[in-house]
């Protein structure tokens, strides 16, 4: 049935049932907009660690590191780990998205450059939600269709996943995404190291893999493509555009206080790296499986591997983790991208005066729209990978903006404009125009926009000085001392179910009463960066400090245990 047994179908139905079920139960909880776009801010720990993971971990992702490790070896696992030496700057950042109390990453730009960069930031914003979208879809078309030896097409298989997702995304808003993340996170690990062992049996050892495969498979630099120079280019591009991707408001700001922020964001993708790991070695040992797939058919590496190895009632289980990792971050995209359009677009400029009711009927027709979208990239995109290298590009366009408004408080939009065009005209030109690889369209368009970003600040006028008082006011004002903010009449966009660092119940673990605030106004590195030199003291930057370098601490071992891992059997 379908190309699978009968007791994979049942597990897979079983699945699909299921999940829908429990996303369909929260819509109880949506009372308001704020419920539906950013679940009133109030997840813990563990919630945010689930949605961290769960939205930014999908299928597209195991089969382009698959697929490229089919051909480069070990050092495909890049194309997810280009976030790997970004990961413990998500400690420092999460605390700038909860303070600032916006609901859309468009709220950043209306209230720091104004209405101009914020419409350019909300089509950005929601063409990356599309585009994402699409990629995620053809990627888990793509695998359950190798899996299935084309019993289950693409197009059908892209339609049917979309329609399970959306009905409890439209119910639950936020909330469904996030309680469905931390099931279907369960299911995404099974899926990054279900095939392994099999692999291993069939190759009759790791041994014999390392035989049978040339030294560079398993170098986490390749000879082609993924270079060093690829690599070293590849990361800063992603440092300077990850702070834009317009889900990471929700992620680094939906948490009751700023510890489940750091919390969520940081260590939620730590465990994306460690499944990575598994991706990547599943893409080697189906080079020496299953070799003459060549670079135009790698991108089934992933799929042919499953459908071969793997016994009857494990196929179903694949099928279904793979459908968990996209409709875990689909059911999230579909809700920020309606709040993209629903707060800044149609609250703005459309109705102004609408209740909260119509509000949130607006967004969950918005939510299909935007999902409409995605399924439209879904059949344009050539390759996986390619769809995944524009997303990279489009998202730095606008991430110096955010690092400059944060930092310096002369930048303004005349140079926030003027540097993602530059950057976009550099990006096209070299790289349509000229042919240059990604990384020296990288090397080139990020200086530029740099350069273009501090001389249009300096030559043209400074953002009104009320903006900026009230914008810097919520950056210095810690979760749960939002009186202050109202003293001082700075706007809350959505206080939500805020508590305090230090909180009002006594503390029961070791890092909790380590990280209590003990009265002292935790200060954000980023945000004093310039100004650090007068305003250091330990007790007001060491929440900071102290939980960016364990995190660095955690990116050295994953990178050691990589290299360990890649050299048993040799």
């Amino acid at each position: 049935m379908f190309g699978i047994s009968i007791f994979d179908f049942i597990v897979l139905l079983a699945y699909f049932i299921g999940i829908t079920a429990v996303g369909v139960w929260t819509r109880k909880k949506i009372k308001s907009s704020g419920d539906f776009f950013m679940g009133n801010r109030g997840f813990g720990k563990v919630l945010m660690i689930a949605q961290a993971f769960g939205a930014g971990t999908h299928t597209d992702q195991p089969v382009s590191v698959a697929g490229a490790s089919y051909t480069t070896g070990l050092a495909g696992i890049w194309y997810q780990w280009v976030w790997m030496f970004s990961t413990p700057f998500f400690w420092i950042i999460a605390p700038i998205y909860r303070r600032l109390r916006y609901v859309t990453m468009s709220d950043f730009f209306q209230e720091r450059y104004g209405n101009g960069l914020a419409m350019l930031y909300t089509f950005i914003g929601v063409m990356f939600f599309c585009m994402d979208i699409g990629i995620m879809l053809k990627g888990t078309a793509v695998t359950i269709e190798g899996l299935t030896g084309g019993a289950m097409p693409e197009g059908p298989t892209i339609i049917v996943a979309t329609i399970l997702f959306v009905i409890y995304g439209l119910a639950g808003g936020l909330v469904a995404a996030v309680v469905t993340d931390l099931i279907q996170g369960v299911l995404i690990l099974v899926l990054s190291f279900l095939l392994i062992p099999f692999a291993l049996n069939a190759a009759g050892g790791i041994g014999a893999v390392h035989q049978g495969l040339p030294e560079h498979m398993f170098s986490l630099v390749a000879p082609h493509e993924v270079t060093l120079f690829f690599i070293v280019m590849i990361v800063i591009n992603g440092l300077v555009g990850i702070v834009v991707q317009p889900h990471h408001m929700a992620i680094g700001g939906s948490g009751k206080n700023e510890i489940a922020c750091r919390t969520g964001w940081t260590y939620g993708n730590f465990i994306k790296r460690l499944a990575t790991m598994g991706w990547a070695f599943t893409g080697v040992f189906a080079a020496f499986l299953y070799p003459g797939l060549g670079f135009e058919g790698r991108e089934l590496a992933f799929g042919v591997a499953a459908k071969n190895l793997l016994p009857i009632g494990f196929v179903g289980l694949m099928i279904a983790a793979m459908t968990a990792a996209v409709m875990s971050t689909c059911d999230a995209f579909m809700v920020h991208a309606s709040a993209l359009f629903t707060r800044n677009v149609y609250l703005r400029y459309i109705n102004p005066k609408a209740s909260d009711r119509k509000t949130l009927r607006v967004a969950r027709i918005s939510s299909a729209v935007s999902v409409a979208g995605g399924v439209f990239f879904a059949f344009l995109f050539p390759s996986v990978i390619g769809g995944l290298i524009e997303v990279w590009k489009v998202t730095a366009y606008l991430g110096i903006a955010f690092w400059f408004g944060v930092m310096w408080r002369r930048a303004n939009r005349y140079g926030a404009f003027f540097s993602a065009l530059s950057m976009a005209t550099v990006a096209v030109y070299t790289g349509h125009v000229l042919d240059w690889p990604l990384a020296n369209q990288i090397a080139l368009y990020i200086p530029v926009g740099i350069i273009v970003m501090i001389l249009f600040s300096l030559v043209t006028k400074r953002e009104p000085e009320e903006q900026l008082r009230k914008f810097y006011t919520l950056l210095d004002t810690p979760v749960g001392k939002e009186q202050r903010l109202k003293d001082e009449n700075v706007d809350i966009m959505l206080e939500g179910m805020s508590e305090s660092a230090s909180g009002e119940k006594q503390r029961k673990t070791f890092m909790e009463r380590l990280l209590s605030d003990k009265g002292v106004d935790q200060g954000l590195l980023i945000v004093d960066l310039l100004s650090l030199p007068k305003r250091f003291s330990w007790r007001r930057y060491r929440i900071d400090i102290l939980g960016y370098m364990a995190a660095v601490c955690l990116v050295i071992f994953l990178i050691a245990l990589m290299v360990f891992l890649a050299e048993v059997g040799s």
